[in-house]
């Protein structure tokens, strides 16, 4: 995340600590409506936020995430017309949504995908919605004063660098996790939002269950350790059997029958036919352990174990079982040794003063000239390693890969791996990079689950895929005439 993007972070965190140990319990009869200064901080943050997750998206499915998180904020009484809440759909294959103080609501395109109607659009964005209408963030935010990510952020403000859980934190400062009881509370807000709206509340309880399903197939795509790397919905909004099974108790109470009320099941697939799945062209693609970027025509691989996140501003990895981080970025014209030294300085901040630098040391990798410069800082994690290796990839542009690692941790193979893997792409090897989309179909005599899953743009679990994709048990057939989603290359 950029430096100004953790400072806007932590600025709003202090500004709502001043209220959130001493605030009224929430009465959803009586919501309190979106304040000025709740505004202005939000606004203040939006910018970043759109930076650091590839931007608002505007493609299929925009309009009508607009329209339904408005229609939510109304029935939640933030809002009279829904005009002082903003609603966005983010450019970001990432499974979340979140909102912060202000009504400043985002979901991803990657959630919007799994989706099957406006009704389980309506029931996350409720869900975020209440979590702002009850304060959450405040309240989260008080509770976690002395916790680590605080102490990350207090560290970017005066000056000692980004050192501590540089990529860790990189995507995911703003989806801090909330507890049980407020996960409860904003679920109950969001059924009661969108049974207000008019949408059938049971949906809720679908949703949920496709975002669990989804969070084991990655489980199961990736290997555990990989799949808790992500940051994802699942990550920061437990799920359970006993959480789903609570939400249809919910939906029950609210006096509707299953199938009552609207789903727009057709509008909404019509609505998001087309829209990009996974990684954009301008983000460049992650592929498993590999990431490749067709307009930059270069790509590298990470170790196995390591989890891609592909941030607007670095490309970064983590690893549950490793505490090695690695971040690449650059694009900077210069040399590779300026670059070295300038990425060094501003990774450590103020804490360069009482570190220790090495020498720059110039070498090669696939014909590119680099270079290295490593420094050793303590933090208060104990001593740390920061290894910087610049790769001047022409004569107008260089970039560089950025290691952190405790000082008692080996990284030499991880960094002599993936700095070896760097490439550049053939103009024939950038062009065979194609997006996915989601193609819209309708179910005609004689498909099947199979039949239609063998069209899917993966080379792996293209069954498990198309199942999840769909809301589809491992039971579940296809009748003609209904619409389902696939993924292909555009």
């Amino acid at each position: 995340m950029p430096l100004n993007a953790m400072k806007t972070l932590a600025l709003c965190t202090a500004a709502s600590l001043t209220v959130a140990g001493c605030m009224a319990p929430f009465d959803p009869e009586n919501p309190r409506a979106v304040s000025a200064s709740d505004r202005q901080s939000g606004a203040q943050a939006h910018p970043q936020i759109l930076a650091e997750f590839g931007g608002s998206y505007d493609g299929p499915g925009t309009d009508m995430v607009r329209r339904v998180g408005r229609q939510v904020a109304i029935e939640s009484g933030l809002s009279t017309d829904g005009s002082n809440c903003t609603v966005t759909l983010l450019n970001s294959s990432v499974v979340n949504a979140f909102a912060i103080p202000g009504c400043y609501t985002y979901v991803t395109r990657g959630l919007l995908a799994l989706m099957d109607n406006e009704a389980q659009l309506a029931s996350v964005l409720g869900h975020e919605v209440g979590h702002v209408a009850a304060s959450h963030s405040q309240r989260r935010q008080n509770a976690a004063l002395g916790s680590g990510l605080l102490g990350v952020l207090a560290g970017v403000l005066t000056g000692s660098g980004q050192i501590a859980q540089l990529a860790g934190q990189i995507g995911q400062v703003w989806t801090l996790s909330y507890s049980r009881d407020q996960e409860y509370q904003a679920d109950d807000l969001g059924i009661r939002y969108m049974t207000s709206a008019g949408y059938n509340p049971y949906e809720s309880a679908d949703v949920l269950d496709a975002l669990g399903q989804q969070a084991a197939l990655e489980a199961r795509i990736r290997g555990q350790d990989e799949a808790s790397q992500i940051p994802a919905w699942a990550r920061t909004h437990p799920l359970s059997a006993d959480r789903v099974a609570r939400a249809t108790a919910k939906a029950k109470e609210t006096g509707m029958q299953p199938g009552q009320g609207r789903e727009e099941a057709a509008a909404f697939l019509s609505a998001i036919d087309g829209i990009i799945y996974g990684d954009a062209p301008e983000q460049g693609y992650v592929d498993g352990h590999r990431f490749a970027h067709p307009t930059l025509r270069l790509a590298f691989t990470v170790p196995d174990g390591f989890y891609l996140n592909n941030g607007a501003a670095a490309v970064t990895a983590t690893n549950g079982d490793t505490p090695v981080q690695i971040q690449f970025s650059g694009g900077s014209a210069g040399s590779p040794s300026a670059l070295a030294q300038q990425a060094l300085s501003g990774i450590l901040g103020q804490a360069a003063q009482n570190a220790q630098v090495t020498q720059v040391e110039t070498g090669s990798v696939n014909g590119m000239a680099t270079a290295t410069q490593q420094a050793r800082v303590a933090t208060q994690s104990g001593q740390t390693d920061v290894t910087v290796v610049a790769i001047q990839y022409d004569s107008s542009k260089s970039y560089y890969f950025a290691f952190v690692s405790p000082a008692n941790v080996d990284d030499s193979r991880i960094i002599q791996s993936t700095v070896g893997s760097f490439e550049k792409l053939s103009s024939a090897e950038a062009a065979a990079l194609n997006p996915r989309v989601i193609d819209v179909v309708t179910v005609t005599s004689g498909d099947t689950v199979s039949s239609l899953a063998r069209r899917m743009a993966f080379d792996d679990y293209r069954e498990e895929r198309f199942r999840v994709l769909n809301g589809l048990s491992a039971n579940d057939g296809l009748q003609a005439g209904e619409q389902v989603k696939i993924v292909v290359e555009q």
